[in-house]
């Protein structure tokens, strides 16, 4: 049999190297409570003579002691197992809730840059029809500028805190915030752009409607301020070289051809206009008096026309004008007809006939 002494101190290492390993535990209190129960019911065994065997229910009690004390060491591997179990499963459910979080503000963040991007290409052109606007643009993207690079760094971090995910969620929220500022005020402009259009449309229909309509109130007024012609006379005459005139229906004997007529127009303008007198000739050919100058004029039907002479009157309003001037060839009258056209204004205001005679046998 061991002697007591040593059963103790064979207790007490293996309580020691328990005790080192599970101090959290209090193991060493348990320790010197199981010592003192055992020192205290084997206080006789000190003055036991050496050759005196230790009663067996003394050897049963130890056995029971050294049990207990196991089993509750086996209980606190248990415990402490399960604790530190725990303790990871809950490191790793907050390592994962952290990383989802960080995603979801990730998300978040790259929406609102989407956003920023699209109004920032859709509205260039408003940017810079609006000098207001762009002034506050310009100012929004700066602050915008700043929040967007010190949202990047936390979300660039591997191990963001807690404080600075909140931190960047908090911006990500004013960042939408200013967003959303910028776009009602584009879109304000924009209503405000389209009304400007519809209504620049609408002046320009009306405009263009005015202008249709001043044009043709003014082609009508054209028209209508053209003369007329009337009391049309053509009459061939012979000098008689006294000064006195000779009317002759011979070809022959005719040095001239007196023209005459009454132009009018109740709505023309005082003031100078022309008269075009286009005489054809027998052969269908305009006769020029002046070769030397210059004799076409535009017609609004015929396009450009040779005449023989031009007339400058001065008419006043709703007054007849009497016009009379002669006619000689530079080379003697044909028999045949004669064609007199009167021009005004482009148009064709009024014509005559004469027709010249072959002169007789004894004329």
């Amino acid at each position: 049999m061991l002697h007591i002494d040593a059963i103790n101190s064979i207790l007490s290492y293996r309580l020691s190297f328990f005790l080192g390993n599970f101090s959290s535990y209090n193991i060493k209190n348990n320790y010197l409570k199981i010592k003192i129960i055992t020192m205290t019911t084997t206080d006789f065994s000190t003055t036991t003579p050496e050759n005196q065997k230790p009663p067996k229910n003394y050897k049963n009690a130890l056995i029971g002691v050294l049990i207990a004390a196991f089993l509750i060491l086996a209980g606190f591997f248990i415990v402490d197992k399960n604790k530190s179990a725990s303790t990871i499963q809950q490191q790793q459910t907050q390592i994962e809730k952290g990383i989802d979080e960080k995603s979801d503000i990730q998300k978040s963040f790259d929406a609102s840059l989407v956003r920023l991007d699209s109004m920032t290409n859709f509205n260039s052109s408003l940017q810079t029809k609006n000098s207001s606007l762009q002034s506050q643009l310009s100012e929004s993207n700066q602050v915008i500028a700043k929040e967007k690079t010190e949202i990047r760094s936390i979300l660039n971090k591997k191990n963001a805190t807690a404080e600075e995910l909140s931190k960047a969620k908090m911006m990500i929220a004013d960042l939408n915030s200013k967003i959303s500022g910028m776009e009602q005020q584009i879109a304000q402009l924009t209503q405000q752009n389209q009304s400007l259009t519809q209504d620049k449309a609408a002046l320009t229909q009306d405009l263009a409607t005015s202008t249709a309509a001043n044009q043709d109130l003014e082609k009508k007024v054209d028209v209508a301020s053209t003369l007329y012609a009337s009391q049309i006379s053509i009459t061939p005459v012979k000098d008689k070289g006294d000064g006195r005139e000779k009317v002759t229906t011979k070809a022959k004997h005719v040095d001239k051809l007196l023209i005459s007529f009454v132009v009018d127009n109740r709505i023309v303008q005082p003031g100078p206009l022309d008269i075009y007198v286009c005489i054809i000739g027998p052969d269908g050919n305009t006769i020029i008096a002046d070769s030397t100058v210059s004799s076409t004029f535009t017609t609004r039907e015929e396009g450009d026309k040779k005449f023989t002479s031009k007339v400058t009157v001065s008419l006043e309003a709703a007054k007849q004008k009497v016009v009379e001037f002669g006619f000689k060839p530079s080379s003697h009258f044909q028999q045949g007809t004669y064609l007199i056209q009167i021009y005004n204004n482009g148009f064709k205001i009024g014509e005559g006939t004469r027709v010249l005679k072959k002169s007789g046998l004894f004329s």
